[in-house]
């Protein structure tokens, strides 16, 4: 058996790890994009560490573009095997990439337009590239072993990290008495977080793939969040009478926000602004939240009996249509706007940054992960000026930062997440989805707490059993 590691490896996206069994059958933990400017990494998205052809299956942990965003150019590539998710991946997984393929189309089209010369910009996959993906799903619900293959088994438990998401434990068949119990952590939730249930062990394994985003950090407790998040409305909204914009992932950072806002407005304690949520995926995805009330803890269903719509209240305003995005750029009230994309690299909310960034009376939140080379990651280090769409920008407005919203757990969350592994059994664990540096620390940790072999894989390396 032999693990190659295909993406994410020193990096927080582009999730890929490919495992070969004994016998040949070769299974795809994750197939994601990767999302920077890393000049290393430029031309990561092109292509494949191994034959598309000659993969089996996936097993797909949850729906982020950075864990699910290359399927549709997998298949474009060859692959004809299934992808095994969680009922709620899929359905998220078939909105995400429709919109991942729209972005990728419109990015060519413009980026050919401003071209002059030379090759034209293809689109890495299309609209029917992702509907020919979604036939290859195979959903199931958590806590069932399904068979993949006749040596091979899955199981999904509920990770707490996104509607849906999954970590992933394979059972492989050593022989006629023993099996081995290989580990795939996907993202770590977070425990005691509004909206979805904690974070569920994993069986005991004999490997492990571990995620490592906030390695040697802690987020702030929950308790505090909406007593945080109220103060910078006001601060923003009440005093400066300026814009807050709110950049955050479609999919889970999104709803959560919603969620604490509507808790807000029905304790009174939401002062009377509009608040836009300016992301047509957004909405579909919180559509699908509605669907998936399986997916809920015991306090959002409590909530629930008292306002059947989490999600909205009457000052909220969803934005699915161009023109009233557009027009939200010259809106002068103060204003709570929400949008795509998190980390601040495309979609509308870059449009909304560009329109902000230079009065002092506007505010940008920043509530999860940004990678070091995106458009978040530059800001999040609040340097006097800043280039958007060609233009060099001073940085005027505030740039606060929440990393309680984090959908990912921190070091000490994911340490705990970890703790039930029997040592004597668990033989290595793998590193990967973090920057090194964070990496390092994480390692040390674990050494600490008793944990054997910590490795820290480098792209494209690959490990035999």
């Amino acid at each position: 058996m032999k693990l190659k590691f295909c993406g994410a490896a020193r990096s927080v996206t582009g999730s890929a790890h490919l495992l070969t069994l004994n016998n040949g059958f070769t299974i795809l933990l994750d197939c994601g994009l990767y999302q920077g400017s890393d000049d290393d990494l430029e031309d990561f998205n092109e292509s494949f560490l191994f034959d598309p052809k000659k993969v089996d299956c996936v097993v797909l942990s949850h729906a982020h573009i950075d864990h699910s965003g290359r399927l549709p150019k997998l298949v474009k590539d060859g692959f004809e095997g299934q992808i095994y998710s969680t009922h709620a991946t899929r359905d998220l997984s078939a909105i995400m990439l429709l919109d991942s393929a729209h972005i990728q189309e419109r990015d060519a089209y413009y980026e050919n337009k401003r071209r002059k010369s030379g090759p034209k910009i293809k689109a890495l996959y299309n609209i029917g590239d992702v509907q020919q993906t979604m036939e290859s799903f195979i959903s199931v619900g958590y806590n069932k072993w399904l068979k993949i293959n006749e040596e091979c088994d899955v199981l999904f438990r509920d990770a707490g990290h996104i509607l849906g998401s999954a970590n992933v434990t394979l059972r492989i068949k050593k022989d006629n008495y023993h099996d081995i119990y290989f580990g795939f952590t996907g993202d770590i939730g977070r425990p005691d977080r509004p909206i979805l249930r904690d974070p569920k062990h994993m069986p005991d394994c004999d490997y492990v793939i571990c995620e490592s985003t906030y390695g040697g950090q802690s987020h702030n407790a929950r308790p505090k969040d909406e007593e945080n998040l109220l103060d910078i409305i006001k601060h923003t909204c009440i005093d400066k009478k300026g814009k807050l914009i709110i950049p955050a992932f479609s999919i889970g950072r999104t709803q959560e926000i919603v969620h604490m806002l509507d808790q807000l407005e029905n304790s009174g304690k939401l002062p009377r602004i509009p608040v836009f949520i300016d992301s047509p995926l957004a909405i579909d995805a919180t559509e699908i939240f509605r669907a998936h009330p399986d997916c809920f803890d015991k306090e959002t269903l409590a909530y629930m009996q008292t306002d059947p719509n989490p999600f909205g209240f009457s000052n909220m305003r969803y934005v699915r249509d161009v023109e009233g995005s557009k027009k939200l750029n010259f809106y002068e009230e103060p204003c709570v706007i929400i949008s795509a994309s998190g980390m601040m690299q495309a979609g509308r909310v870059k449009h909304h940054i560009y329109h902000t960034i230079q009065k002092e009376k506007n505010t940008l939140l920043v509530v999860g992960y940004c990678s070091p080379s995106t458009l978040g990651g530059i800001l999040k280090n609040k340097p006097e000026k800043v280039k958007i769409f060609g233009e060099q920008l001073e940085v005027k407005f505030e740039i606060v930062e929440m990393h309680s919203f984090s959908a990912h757990g921190d070091q000490q969350e994911m340490i705990d997440f970890l703790s039930n592994q029997n040592r004597k059994k668990l033989k290595k664990i793998f590193l990967t989805h973090g920057e090194i540096d964070r990496q390092e620390i994480f390692k040390t940790a674990l050494l600490e707490h008793d944990f054997r072999e910590v490795m820290i894989p480098e792209l494209g390396e690959t490990f035999k059993f």
